[in-house]
This record gives structure tokens, C-alpha cells and sequence, in this order.
């Protein structure tokens, strides 16, 4: 059985990247401790949603900036993600209250990168807010899975990386065009929203038929 699935960690390759597994040995090396990296991420995440808030500035040149800090601070906050487990598992610093902040803090960096994205420029703040509610019941289905004994479900079609994924390229996008006519940023809101819709649904879906199975033996 693979680490990731050991650890009941989400399968990524990136975590095999050499610059990644150097990074991470340079932190046990420092003693960071997993848990602050874990809260990094909320620290990233609302950069990133000052950023989004910031393309509301109206002057070209700092929105082009705000939107590629958006997207820089969206992929720091998923390298913090992906770092802090590697930090705790290959690096052998994880504690008893790692699974907690591993997963804590991760809701509140998704809410405030969505609700960040309705307050920016060409953004609709009630569907920011509803992209976050869609992400954050996503997270919970994940969870309420394990509750039951399914174990970890981490199938799309807008898991974490995919939802960070349609939101960095969007704020990429409008970097290379802040005068889009085009509705980019809602675009990405509802692919975000809808998508963790079908999730939910999917992973509810996987976790009722276990139970299904469970209940038949």
C-alpha cells in the first residue's frame, strides 16, 4: 500500500517532485513543525483574497498584479497543503493533533479564496459565498465518509486542486486580459459550485454504497 493511502492522504504525484521533497526536508531540518505550515495556508488564502478584493482598484497595471498575486498565493496555499503531510509523515514530525489542523485549517483557506473571488473585480459576492458553502459540504461528505468506515473519498470532479485549479487559471487569465468583456471570474465561481455539487453527490453516491455492501454481509 502506497504512503499517500497509509496516511490516508490524498494521492498526489507532485509530492515525488525533487524541489518539493527538498523543500520539505529543509523544514524538518529547521524543526518546523507540521501544524504551522498547516496554518500557513490560511495565511495564503487571504492574501489571496486580498488580492481578488484588490483588482477593484480600477488602474490596469495593479490589477494585472492583483490578479497574478491571487494566483501565486491560491498555489502557495496548496503547497502549504501538500507540504505540511509531507513534513509529518516522510519527515516523521507528525503529533496527535495533526489530523486536526491538517484538515481545519483547509476549510478556512477555501472559504476565504471563494469569497474573496465574489468580492473582486467582475466577481458576484452571493456566489462566491455559495461556491465556499458547496466546498466546504464537499470537505464534509469527505469526512462524514470516514465517520462511517468508507474511508477517505477524494473523487471529482471539484475536489480541492480542481477548484484551486479553475480558480488560479481564471485569475491568470484575467491577468492577461483585465479588460475581458468576458464573465471569467463568475465562470470559475459556478464551475466551482456546480462541480462540488456533483461531488457531493458522486462521493455521497460511493459512501451509500458501501453502506449498501456493509449492510448485505
Amino acid at each position: 500500500m502506497s504512503d499517500a493511502k497509509m496516511a490516508g492522504r490524498r494521492p498526489l504525484k507532485s509530492r515525488d517532485v525533487p524541489l518539493f521533497r527538498a523543500l520539505a526536508a529543509g523544514l524538518v531540518r529547521a524543526g518546523i513543525s507540521p501544524n504551522a505550515i498547516s496554518f500557513s495556508s490560511i495565511v495564503f488564502a487571504f492574501l489571496a483574497a486580498l488580492a481578488f478584493w484588490g483588482t477593484k482598484s480600477g488602474v490596469e497595471w495593479s490589477l494585472r498584479l492583483h490578479w497574478l498575486g491571487a494566483a501565486l498565493f491560491i498555489q502557495m496555499r496548496l503547497l502549504a497543503n501538500m507540504i505540511d503531510g509531507m513534513v509529518a509523515v516522510e519527515g516523521g514530525k507528525g503529533g496527535p493533533t495533526g489530523e486536526l489542523w491538517n484538515e481545519a485549517p483547509d476549510r478556512v483557506a477555501d472559504a476565504a479564496i471563494l469569497i474573496g473571488a465574489g468580492f473582486a473585480a467582475g466577481g458576484d459576492v452571493l456566489l462566491g459565498f455559495g461556491a465556499a458553502l458547496a466546498a466546504v459540504f464537499v470537505a464534509y461528505v469527505r469526512a462524514l465518509g470516514v465517520s462511517v468506515g468508507a474511508g477517505q473519498i477524494f473523487i471529482g470532479p471539484q475536489a480541492k486542486p480542481h477548484r484551486m485549479f479553475v480558480m488560479t487559471v481564471a485569475a491568470l487569465a484575467l491577468a492577461a486580459m483585465p479588460a475581458s468583456s468576458l464573465p471569467l471570474l463568475k465562470i470559475a465561481l459556478w464551475i466551482v459550485a456546480a462541480g462540488s455539487a456533483i461531488t457531493a453527490w458522486r462521493r455521497l453516491a460511493r459512501i451509500a454504497a458501501f453502506l449498501r455492501e456493509r449492510g448485505a454481509k
